[in-house]
């Protein structure tokens, strides 16, 4: 019975990074400008996940099946907590004004391919 009470407290202590570990996501709904085909896009995407590794942001793709609107896709991007998105996001944003960056010649193949519906964010419980 005493080791319980001397195990239990520490136990407590390595489940408390568990509990407060919350990923980031990071959900934008958008559509496909005619033109584009879903295996174009993934390609733009596969090639973001690559440059978007360096922050620790991966992005993937839902097709909805039942949804208000089923033209459109989501974007699903994954960070562990949003001190890492905002980090991706700073990253991402600056390199946009350099069209010749990784991440601005990205941002053009986007607006090419897709049109933003919305954005949202969420974080996992």
């Amino acid at each position: 019975m005493n080791k319980i009470f001397k195990v239990a407290p520490l136990l407590a202590v390595l489940a408390c990074p568990l509990i407060a570990s919350a990923d980031y996501m990071d959900v934008i709904e958008f559509k496909l400008k005619e033109g584009c085909t879903m295996a174009k896009y993934m390609e733009i995407v596969k090639d973001f996940n690559v440059v978007a590794a360096e922050n620790g942001y991966k992005a993937e793709i839902l097709s909805p099946l039942q949804h208000g609107n089923l033209e459109s896709k989501i974007w699903v991007g994954r960070t562990k907590n949003a001190e890492s998105f905002g980090k991706a996001w700073d990253a991402y944003r600056s390199a946009q004004t350099d069209a010749n960056s990784s991440r601005g010649k990205l941002g053009v193949r986007f607006a090419a391919c897709s049109t933003l519906v919305a954005r949202r964010s969420y974080e996992t419980n």
